[in-house]
């Protein structure tokens, strides 16, 4: 078992780690009856797109000499369609250190690109996903 969910009313919910016994808690949106005083479900959706991407190339770069992605960050917009109500589009850009060389920079966004959230979201959502590497 991956988690433990509870509703706990006035459309909020509590979902607790197993593993390590963390909670997050969601609310409702503002535009749909709730107080948007934490993510929504779908705004959990987006943020999973932006962590896994940095996590998978924080893995890639473990196994790069002299390479690292520490201080990137990620900007996330959520774009809802109606009828039926869904995400639509994600949009996400990552800030990165710039890396000594383009090929690098290359396989890093490749590796952002083909995330296990990325492939997991349907087809039918866009997603625009966009690298700014940044010489410090």
């Amino acid at each position: 078992m991956t988690a433990l969910i509870e509703y706990t009313g006035n459309l909020r919910c509590v979902a607790k780690h197993v593993q390590s016994g963390s909670l997050i808690e969601t609310d409702a949106p503002t535009d749909n009856h709730g107080k948007g005083e934490r993510f929504s479900p779908t705004d959990s959706l987006c943020m999973a797109l932006a962590t896994c991407m940095l996590t998978t190339m924080g893995i890639k770069v473990n196994s790069m000499e002299g390479v690292t992605i520490d201080g990137a960050t990620a900007e996330v917009t959520k774009h809802m369609a109606a009828n039926p109500r869904r995400v639509s589009a994600i949009d996400v850009i990552l800030h990165l250190p710039a890396q000594e060389d383009e090929k690098t920079q290359e396989i890093l966004e490749q590796v952002g690109n083909n995330c296990p959230v990325a492939k997991s979201i349907h087809p039918d959502i866009k997603l625009d996903l966009k690298y700014i590497w940044k010489k410090s």
